[in-house]
């Protein structure tokens, strides 16, 4: 489907700025420092507005559709891989999930401030050998004090974390029910609290955004801080996966735009055997399902935004995108690194980023395996987990 004016324009700014001020190179280096959080690039994103897409425009945001979103995550995605989710997860954690389950004083307290980049955000719903059995594993308990609530309970696998300001946090209220979706709530924790200990984790990939698990020792988190309704959080999640499945998959086509930008200019400039590898039939075949999985990939995309932007999302299909996305960017960031060979395995070039990070998307926020079984029992057939 054609892009619009609006769409295109914006498409094109963001692409320039993107560009000019986060290269590659610059993007590597961030990526390679482990242990120091990039509030450089947030910064950068700041300047630019991004964490106002998606805001409404009376919250000090710069509006736009889910189509916008993903154009950007796109963009961002080319040149910074992982690091993307800087953006992403505020973007979700903060921006998406206030703006659809939040209170109206709740959206005129913090819509402003993430709009304007003064607030992180980090998702905390993992729990401890629990994975994507989100529901099964949930030991995160809170319970109603005066004024609040007190939680106990640890996270695991929480992206930045570290230097958010609030924690996007399912906990279960309610041991008395039939089935584990029943009796969750949403809290909007501050980072900061007394009782909370948050330890970085080291990992393979998107290093210096930083994943980290967390300790809460009897938080108290008041009732102005809970969203939406007490013991009904997962009905209130479920759509909103949609718009996260959307984003992710948008990241991963970027990262897909990366490699083959990579993979072509390599072809084109290194010799073997007296002439240039991309006149290689193998290497030509390489490319050239890169560039099958990047169509393929834009159109399930584009089709899945515009169908959330009229109101009309569909879980199988988004489902069915997320699990095309990750295992296609993984492949061909794969294939990428067989066309450069050893210099793919260097850290001195981008294509074993892409690798390593699109590996993450094969995992979570859900697992492909997972997500086929969601797909298989949204088409009727019998629950298998």
């Amino acid at each position: 489907m054609e892009l619009g004016e609006e769409h295109r324009a914006f498409r094109d700014s963001v692409e320039r700025y993107i560009a000019a001020e986060m290269p590659k190179a610059w993007a590597r280096d961030l990526e390679r420092d482990e242990d120091n959080y990039p509030f450089e690039l947030w910064d950068k994103f700041t300047r630019a507005g991004f964490h106002g897409i998606g805001i409404d425009e009376k919250y000090g945001g710069m509006g736009g559709d889910i189509v916008m979103q993903v154009l950007l995550a796109r963009a961002l995605g080319r040149p910074l891989a992982g690091l993307a989710w800087l953006w992403g997860i505020t973007s979700f954690a903060g921006g998406k999930s206030i703006g659809v389950y939040g209170t109206e004083e709740q959206k005129q307290r913090f819509l402003p401030k993430i709009a304007a980049g003064e607030l992180r955000a980090a998702i905390a719903l993992t729990e401890p050998g629990g994975g994507t059995d989100v529901l099964g594993a949930m030991r995160t308990n809170a319970t109603r004090v005066d004024g609040g609530w007190r939680i106990t309970g640890e996270k695991i696998w929480s992206s930045n974390s570290h230097v958010a300001d609030y924690l996007l946090l399912l906990a279960r209220t309610n041991k008395d029910v039939q089935k584990n979706h029943q009796g969750l709530t949403l809290f909007w924790v501050p980072a900061k609290s007394e009782g909370i200990t948050i330890t970085p984790l080291k990992k393979l990939g998107m290093r210096s955004m930083g994943s980290c698990s967390i300790h809460l020792n009897d938080v108290f988190v008041p009732d102005d801080l809970v969203l939406g309704k007490p013991d009904d959080a997962w009905y209130m999640l479920l759509p909103t996966l949609n718009n996260e499945r959307l984003l992710m998959s948008a990241f991963c086509l970027g990262y897909i735009d990366g490699v083959i930008e990579d993979a072509l200019d390599y072809a084109k400039q290194r010799k073997a055997y007296g002439r240039p590898i991309g006149q290689f039939q193998a290497i030509q075949h390489y490319i050239a399902d890169m560039k099958i999985a990047q169509y393929a990939v834009e159109c399930m995309l584009m089709d899945c935004a515009w169908k959330s932007t009229m109101g009309k999302p569909s879980i199988v299909e988004s489902t069915a995108l997320k699990v095309y996305s990750a295992e296609q960017s993984n492949k061909c960031a794969d294939m990428g690194i067989q066309i450069l060979g050893g210099m793919g395995y260097s850290a001195e070039t981008d294509m074993q980023r892409y690798w390593r990070d699109s590996r993450l998307q094969r995992i979570g926020p859900i697992t492909d395996e997972m997500a086929r079984n969601v797909i298989a029992e949204q088409m009727g057939l019998p629950r298998s987990f």
